[in-house]
Parts: structure tokens; sequence; C-alpha cells
């Protein structure tokens, strides 16, 4: 027998709309046995074994990340320890707490919290991508994504679940595609920020230091491996590409504390995320695959505006045309000397040779081939950097983020842009202490007349249809938000599946 749900705001709020309400990151903590279950199926016993006894140390690098719990404080300043995070989940609020973990009480929850239909992400899957041996890697994944796939199964209508996808080359990650989309049924899809490389010339000497020592491949700009393959793959599959932050191991953070997770925590998703965004841009991701949809969660808006504003007022000083203001052959040598003799007074005298010398530096210029840093977005117009931009990305923004306005502010966004923010609660994590007030503080912006309900339409539901509805038309069928979800999709513009600009 279910259980007596009582009258809540959200479910007001709710009932007062017009249009469903999608949770496109929600979090709900992967079911521990069922997983267990099929790492024994993917990779046989000795595997399960060797796996569990690894995760049971504490010190080791991706189960206790780096040992901090176990350090000394000496220590801790010795290694420079990062602080990650602790008491990351409700628990004083019980019913909560337990719905994070079993999806048929979240489904049975759901009316009560104003939500039609959630997007889950799990715990594991922000890790397991990043995981160092590609054994472990491939395997654990795989049973995850399996596990997944069960556990939602029955509740397909409302709750739809996430598939991990590790990154470290083009064809592990096509693998794992395939067979989460073509042989599990998943119809969502997760990569991490970056996978962290060693620097070659450090990893020869100094191999231990990886990965306190590396760089981070975005997958695009500069990446070791070309992405195009998998990226073609995501088209091919119907499948958009959402990417999740976090306070994760390996990754470089925003921030190294070794005494305060809150520090380390404070603009690292953000960081993150606007590393891979501005790598996908410049590396010309959007311009040769028009049609993919990426959706970078859990970082809010308020990076993505900055980023969108810097991006284009940087083009307009660093284009090639620009760039002849800053190109040191049409300087006027001759008059630059004459000019520093007549005005440098005493500080120039018995200096010209070093003037000179100075001069020659600054003449130095790259070869032609190496000055158009924007070669792969093939710009013919600043409006291609509008086009490039707004239609293809999504922006996870969680409900309490006052911030979330600034997506839909048109008199001061650039080219007057509504950027594609999207509803994520982050139910399961330790800032929704009552997941029945998710819809409730995300309506407010609304109530206080900071956005319009046609935003909060966006917000909470058509934003999150174009993302992933755009990508895949038949996405929402067979849910309890089908024929809203076709509406959306019919008036929308085709293109990218973006809303209107």
């Amino acid at each position: 027998m279910g259980m007596i749900a009582h009258r809540t705001k959200s479910a007001e709020i709710r009932a007062g709309l017009d249009h469903p309400i999608v949770d496109a990151d929600g979090h709900l903590s992967e079911f521990s046995p069922r997983f267990i279950e099929c790492v024994h199926e993917v990779g046989g016993v000795d595997f399960a074994n060797r796996f569990l006894a690894r995760m049971a140390e504490s010190n080791v690098r991706g189960s206790d990340w780096s040992g901090w719990e176990g350090q000394s404080w000496e220590q801790r300043r010795d290694r420079r320890t990062r602080r990650s995070p602790w008491w990351g989940s409700p628990t004083k609020n019980t019913l909560d707490a337990a719905t994070a973990a079993l999806p048929n009480l979240l489904r049975e929850r759901m009316d009560e919290m104003g939500i039609d239909y959630v997007i889950s992400y799990g715990g594991l899957s922000l890790y397991l991508p990043l995981e160092n041996d590609e054994e472990i890697r491939r395997i654990t994944l795989r049973a995850l994504n399996t596990a997944q796939a069960d556990v939602y199964r029955e509740h397909a209508d409302r709750i739809t679940p996430v598939a991990a996808i590790p990154m470290h080359t083009p064809q592990e990650a096509i693998d794992e595609l395939e067979h989460a989309v073509n042989v599990l049924g998943h119809k969502v899809i997760m990569i991490a920020p970056g996978v962290p490389r060693p620097i070659p010339s450090i990893h020869r000497e100094h191999p231990d230091v990886f990965p306190d020592a590396c760089w981070v491949d975005n997958y695009a700009l500069d990446s070791e491996y070309d992405y195009d393959p998998f990226w073609s793959k995501c088209v091919e599959l119907h499948v958009a590409v959402t990417v999740h932050a976090g306070i994760l191991p390996v990754v470089p953070w925003y921030g190294r504390s070794i005494s305060s997770f809150v520090y380390n925590h404070l603009g690292n998703h953000a960081y993150s995320l606007g590393l891979l965004c501005k790598a996908l841009f410049l590396g010309g991701v959007t311009r040769r695959f028009p049609g993919l949809n990426i959706a970078f969660l859990e970082g809010g808006i308020g990076w993505a505006i900055i980023m969108f504003a810097e991006i284009i007022g940087t083009w307009e000083k660093r284009n090639l045309d620009a760039l002849e203001l800053t190109n040191p052959a049409n300087m006027d040598r001759q008059q630059y000397l004459d000019l520093t003799a007549r005005y440098g007074g005493p500080m120039v005298q018995g200096k010209q040779a070093m003037i000179e010398r100075n001069l020659d530096q600054l003449i130095q210029a790259p070869p032609p081939e190496l000055r158009d840093e924007w070669a792969a977005l093939e710009i013919s117009k600043k409006d291609d950097l509008r086009d490039l931009f707004v239609p293809n990305f999504y922006f996870g923004c969680e409900a309490d983020d006052p911030i979330n306005s600034w997506a839909f502010n048109t008199k001061t966004n650039p080219f007057g842009a509504r950027l594609n923010a999207v509803m994520g609660s982050d139910i399961g994590h330790y800032d929704v202490p009552d997941m029945t007030k998710v819809v409730e503080e995300v309506y407010a912006l609304v109530e206080d007349g900071v956005i319009s309900e046609q935003d909060f339409k966006d917000l909470v539901f058509g934003n999150a249809v174009r993302l992933h509805g755009g990508m895949n038309p038949d996405f929402f069928k067979g849910t309890a938000i089908e024929s809203d979800a076709a509406n959306i999709l019919a008036d929308t513009k085709t293109g990218g599946g973006s809303c209107p600009v």
C-alpha cells in the first residue's frame, strides 16, 4: 500500500500549470546490490573480488580519493591533499534519504514533488569514468549501465536513467555508447568534463606524480585524439551529450584547500564545465556537428553567459582582420624611434641600442598559418558566434539559484539571446534538504517578477524537451508527458533543437 502524500506547495504550483515539469538532473544513488551482481556478471568472480577488495581500502585513490580521512595534518600539508566532499546527502530527512536510493519510492512521491518526469544521474557514474585502470573502468561502467537499465525499466514512463560513457579514447567511448543505447536501451548518456592525462616530459622522469601533475584533455582543442567519430556516433544514435561536473577525483579542482571542502567546491563546477565548453567551441565541434546538443549540468547559467560575452568580445579583437591592429609589421619603426628620442627624455638617453633590440623582439610574429585561432569555426560574420553557441549548448540550473533569470535576460545578453537553461533539481544531494520544495523554489522567480511564465516553462520543461527530443523525436514516446513534449517539438525551429534566439 502506498504512502499518503500531503498536499505541498510544489504540487499546488504544478496543478496550476498547463505544462509538465521535467527534472533534467536528479540524483539517485545506485542500488549497490544490483551493481555488485552486474560486476560479477560482466567481469567474473575473480575480477569482482579484486574490485571489492580495492574499494575497501580507504587510502586508495578512487575510493577515498586521496586518502584525506586517514592522513594526519602533517601529511595533508606535506601532500596538499584536497579535502573531498563529506556529509553530501540528506540524512535527517529520512524519507528523502530513502527516496534518493529507491526508484519505487521516488516514483510514488513525484506527484507530491510536483515533477512529472525525472532524468536520474547516479553517484558512481560521476567517478567511474575517471578511473585510470582501463580494465576496472570498462567492466564497472558496463556493469553500472546494465544495473541502471534494469532498475529503472519498470518506471520508464516517469523516470529514465543515464548511461555513463568513458572517454579515455574515442573507440572506448563508442564501444560503451553503442552497447548502452543499442543493447541496454538507454536514452541519455553522460561524460566527464575531461580526462586527465600525463604530461610526457614530467611523466618520463616522475610517473608517480600523475595525476597531480597532469593536463586535462577536453576532447576537442589540442586533444590527444580525434573525437569526431564519437560525436558523429552520438548524432547517429540520436543521443544528446550531457556533461556532469563535480568535485571529482584526479581532475584538477578550482582550489586546493586541505581543510575546506566548501572552498574547493565554490566555483568548481563552472570551472570544469567552462574548460570543456570553450574547448568544444573553439575546436569547431558545433560547426562540424550542428545537430548535436550538449548539456553542461550542475554549473548554473552565470558562467555560460560570461563566457558567451567574452567569446564575442575576444573575437572582435582577435579575429584575423582585427589582428592587423596588433601586427608588428604594421608599425612604423622609424616613427616610433623618433617619438622615443623626442619624448623619452633622460630615461632613454644612451639607450638607443636597447630600444631597438626591444623592437626586434616585438616584431617577432607567428607564421601566418598559426594566426587564426578561430579557423575551426569557419566564421564569416559576427552572428556566426551566436549560431554556433546558443542553439547547441544547454546549461543545468538548480532550483534555488537566483542567477537562473540571466538566461532569459534579452536586454543584457549578447545578441539579445535566450540561453538554454534547464532545471536540474539535484535531489539526493545536500543542497536539496527537502525534495518537495524544489518546484516551489524555482517558481519563486516567477512570483518575485524576475522571470515570466514563459521563461519558467522553458526552464522546467521546454528546454529539456528540446535538449533530448531535438536529438531523438521519439525520446518522450510512451512517457507520461508524450503529448506535451510533442507539442513543444512541433513548435520548435529545426536546426540544433534550440528554442528561438
